[in-house]
């Protein structure tokens, strides 16, 4: 339920469950954990899914059964964080509750213009992940990100778009060929050149 293809240093993995919705297993969040922590030599990691809905979050039954407040999202987040690649949230279609995190933790995200983004937590008594209300802070605000935590609203993509929430809308049919285009630079630099930028990026001017 979870695809990897990789082509040359273009990794693409795709969340691979449409009938439902994309939610995630413990199983497929093990597989996209292992794929992650073994992608440090990706020079692109592009994170996708197929049907219309990027991820719903943990699968219904697997988070009455612990799946919510699992580890194993942190552990995914962290591992994209730490790549030295550049990685990118290809979102074909809403990305929801824990699933937003892995979306957070890359370097870019663009969307569907259907695309929704939200992370009902409040509503459903739970925690967000540890470090996605400051990932999610860091691109949108304290105020926004308590919209999306605290007052449950789920933001379309335009809206996403203008917080920085997303980088970029692109229609459907264009959504990897865009990714690809974003990633060719990074495709054509060494993992260390790339690292090093992002290192940059991360400093905070003196």
């Amino acid at each position: 339920m979870i695809g990897l293809s990789q082509d040359g240093g273009l990794w693409t993995v795709t969340i691979n469950r449409p009938d439902k919705a994309n939610s995630l297993t413990a199983e497929m969040l093990e597989e996209l954990c292992r794929i992650a922590e073994s992608a440090r030599d990706a020079r692109a990691l592009v994170l996708t899914g197929a049907g219309s809905v990027f991820s719903a979050g943990a699968d219904l039954d697997a988070a009455r059964a612990g799946l919510a407040v699992s580890p194993l999202w942190e552990r995914l987040s962290g591992a994209l964080s730490r790549l030295n690649g550049l990685t990118i949230a290809a979102l074909n279609g809403t990305a929801a509750g824990g699933a937003l995190g892995m979306v957070l933790a890359c370097d870019l995200r663009i969307a569907v213009p259907s695309a929704r983004i939200f992370y009902p937590v409040m509503k459903l008594g739970f925690l967000p992940q540890p470090s996605d209300p400051a990932r999610l802070a860091a691109l949108v605000g304290p105020s926004r990100a308590k919209m999306i935590l605290m007052a449950g609203q789920k933001i379309p993509a335009p809206e996403a778009l203008t917080w920085g929430l997303l980088d970029r809308i692109v229609e459907p049919d264009a959504l990897l060929t865009e990714a690809a285009s974003l990633a060719a630079d990074t495709m054509g630099a060494t993992p260390e050149h790339a690292a090093a930028i992002k290192t940059l990026i991360r400093q905070r001017p003196a």
